[in-house]
């Protein structure tokens, strides 16, 4: 079992950049693919980012390409999201996801772990 700690949220104005983090628990966790998904008030929880074991495979949501990175460091057993040119509608709760799986995953019904999140609010 993994638990997940989000950070690193915060107020931004648009155009401007946060990096979250995603810290894990436990010894395993360069056996788990990663995953960064988001909720804005009123929607359904939507993909944003995904990373695999080794983090040398990554994949984004449409919305985020060129503005967002994924990355991890599996001896601080924690993941990343960089997140650049801030939008208004990025405003929304992130949370990062782990599966124990090879390859990346982008559907959430496929990661057994969460964390609680970490609230993103960008300024128009």
């Amino acid at each position: 079992q993994v638990q997940l700690v989000e950070s690193g949220g915060g107020l931004v104005q648009a155009g401007g950049s946060l990096r979250l983090s995603c810290a894990a628990s436990g010894r395993t966790f360069g056996s788990y693919a990663m995953g960064w998904f988001r909720r804005a008030p009123g929607k359904e929880r939507e993909f944003v980012a995904a990373i695999s074991r080794g983090g040398l495979i990554t994949d984004y949501a449409d919305s985020v390409k060129g503005r967002f990175t994924i990355s991890r460091d599996n001896a601080k057993n924690t993941v990343y999201l960089q997140m650049n040119s801030l939008k208004p509608e990025d405003t929304a709760v992130y949370c990062c996801a782990a599966v124990q799986k090879f390859g990346i995953h982008t559907n959430l019904l496929e990661y057994d772990y969460w964390g609680q999140g970490t609230q993103v609010t960008v300024s128009s």
